[in-house]
């Protein structure tokens, strides 16, 4: 079993304005695990799904669009879960530069 890794993304944007910049960034995502890639993605009212790839294995995620915040959710694979506070440290940083 995997670990997900979460994180809350506090915002003033308002949810409209917070899932436009979020669509527009979207790519940014794989940029957060070194060698990753945005294999897919797709709105499901204010829920982002999106799919990683990295080192042959899959993590599956979601970002919860609020009126003041992003929940983030990233399920890793075991083979990743010993990385998980290194992609959480990361995720906390850069995150927040889709909403910018």
């Amino acid at each position: 079993m995997g670990e997900p890794v979460t994180v809350n993304i506090p915002h003033k944007l308002g949810l409209a304005e917070a899932k436009n910049r979020i669509g527009s960034g979207v790519h940014t995502l794989s940029d957060i695990i070194p060698g990753a890639s945005l294999t897919g993605h797709h709105w499901e009212g204010d829920h982002l799904h999106f799919t990683l790839e990295a080192v042959g294995q899959r993590i599956v995620s979601d970002m919860h669009v609020r009126e003041d915040e992003v929940f983030a959710v990233f399920d890793l694979p075991p083979m990743l879960a010993m990385f998980a506070n290194k992609i959480k440290a990361k995720l906390m940083k850069e995150a927040p530069k889709m909403l910018e």
